[in-house]
């Protein structure tokens, strides 16, 4: 049970409470515009929260809830997957349409990224970003991500962004 903080970010694993929240965010069409294409139902919701913590059993690491340290509030979703036939070590966020704009990714992801290099010892790491997603690409910028090629997902095309740890300002 791997819990980061930030100055105004907790990020923990997903628990069973999360899901009215997280339901909430993950049935907003645009928040899930880019990911996915579509709202997700609640059942749907339920499932990837359970695929969620699923990936931390299988590959030791995964996707945190990012709760608010003041609130306590669900803001969404940042971490790390590589599930079957990913194309590599991804760091990727989502969060709740209220906390856009307000530095949430880039301080959660950075803090992730941290924790990518120093006790995973990852030398890599990209971010799958659609490519009409400008705030998601203005974030991998920040994170010092370098735009590296694209790929195809699930019929998608993608962006791949990404940063060596010998490059990262974080490390």
């Amino acid at each position: 049970m791997i819990t980061l903080e930030t100055d105004r970010l907790k990020l923990r694993m997903f628990r069973e409470e999360d899901i009215d929240a997280y339901a909430e965010i993950c049935a907003d069409p645009d928040v899930m515009r880019f990911v996915g294409g579509k709202p997700l139902s609640r059942t749907d919701a339920w499932r990837q929260m359970a695929t969620i913590l699923g990936h931390w059993t299988l590959r030791g690491y995964g996707i945190w809830a990012v709760e608010e340290r003041a609130s306590g509030t669900l803001l969404g979703r940042i971490g790390f997957l590589h599930p079957e036939g990913w194309p590599g070590f991804e760091l990727g966020w989502v969060l709740s349409r209220q906390s856009w704009g307000k530095g949430y990714a880039t301080e959660g992801a950075r803090r992730a990224l941290d924790y990518a290099w120093n006790e995973l010892r990852r030398d890599h790491v990209i971010s799958l970003i659609h490519a009409d997603n400008h705030p998601s690409r203005r974030v991998a910028e920040r994170l010092g991500e370098k735009l590296e090629g694209e790929t195809e997902l699930m019929g998608v095309r993608a962006l791949v962004y990404g940063i060596n740890r010998a490059s990262s300002r974080t490390s």
